[in-house]
């Protein structure tokens, strides 16, 4: 269960979290259109908190509601203001937060004509989305019979609210059957994404992920091409099959949420050795200290509160 906070932003306003409520009407919760962002804030090794990589998910947040024709009544600056100010509002030292934007209560139908915008803020502790032991020992993947969506299908750059049933059915169906995460495959059978999380493999040294062409741009997974860059391995950004998955010597997911978790088993096949290798170790390392605050050629990364 969510860890309850003392207030919530929505609509300019602090409400306390049992008030922050909407109208049953509300055209998002029939229509699925809204859009959202993932964003983590960390308490660093000095003892202050940051934001990471906060002007980039809030650029991306409005990215996403000027493709799904969502005009925002608040600018940049003011989330990132606002976002700042719920965090330390609710005294929190770590916490992920989810800006929301969605279409308010006012015409019913699949137009939403004039209804309102509304945004809301809301923050709260979450620790390794896959679990700590998923993060430390690895995970077990399952591909998905489910198909990532069609870039002229749906807008795959976004992070709109109804996008994100297809990821709902991928997950239900693989947990089910006992996997931790699913695996899913581009409209061309190509390895996409996760179900909210990029993937990356190590073969022979090189560093393997699949190119923005119908997948998410994740902030993280830029985070680990420039630091992979950084240290000296070879990244490269391509297609790749499910068979070279299987064959990977590693594997792993990033994502605000998932961070940088391992992928241990995917179909029953065991990844490399079946534990954590030294590429994904080296870069998971490196990302924590980054986040920390302990990396300075990276603190341009960290927004402190």
């Amino acid at each position: 269960m969510v860890e309850k906070a003392k207030k919530i932003w929505i609509d300019g306003k602090f409400v306390d979290w049992d008030d922050a409520n909407v109208h049953i009407l509300t055209h998002t919760l029939h229509y699925g259109l809204g859009i959202f962002e993932g964003i983590r804030c960390y308490e660093c090794e000095d003892g202050r908190s940051a934001v990471f990589r906060l002007p980039e998910h809030v650029e991306r947040f409005f990215n996403s509601a000027h493709s799904m024709f969502m005009k925002m009544p608040f600018s940049q600056e003011e989330i990132t203001q606002a976002i700042l100010d719920t965090l330390l509002t609710n005294e929190q030292k770590a916490a992920y937060i989810r800006p929301l934007a969605f279409i308010g209560e006012g015409a019913m139908g699949l137009h939403p004509q004039d209804n309102p915008v509304r945004v809301s803020i809301v923050t709260w502790p979450w620790g390794a989305y896959l679990g700590e032991e998923g993060l430390t020992k690895g995970i077990r993947a399952k591909v998905s019979s489910f198909t990532r969506h069609h870039p002229n299908i749906l807008m795959t750059k976004t992070k709109t609210c109804g996008n994100y049933v297809n990821s709902i059915l991928a997950k239900l169906e693989v947990t089910t059957d006992g996997y931790d995460e699913a695996i899913m495959l581009d409209p061309d059978g190509y390895i996409g994404e996760g179900t909210g999380e990029n993937i990356f493999i190590v073969r022979k040294g090189v560093l393997r992920t699949p190119p923005l062409t119908s997948i998410l741009p994740g902030i993280t997974r830029d985070c680990v091409i420039t630091i992979a860059r950084d240290l000296g391995f070879a990244v490269q950004e391509e297609r790749f099959s499910r068979d070279d998955l299987y064959a990977a010597n590693e594997a792993f997911f990033t994502g605000t949420a998932a961070e940088i978790t391992p992928i241990r088993e995917v179909d029953n096949r065991t990844i490399g050795e079946g534990l954590p290798g030294p590429l994904t170790r080296t870069l998971q390392d490196t990302f924590f200290q980054v986040v920390k605050g302990t990396k300075q050629d990276y603190s341009h990364w960290l927004t402190y509160l």
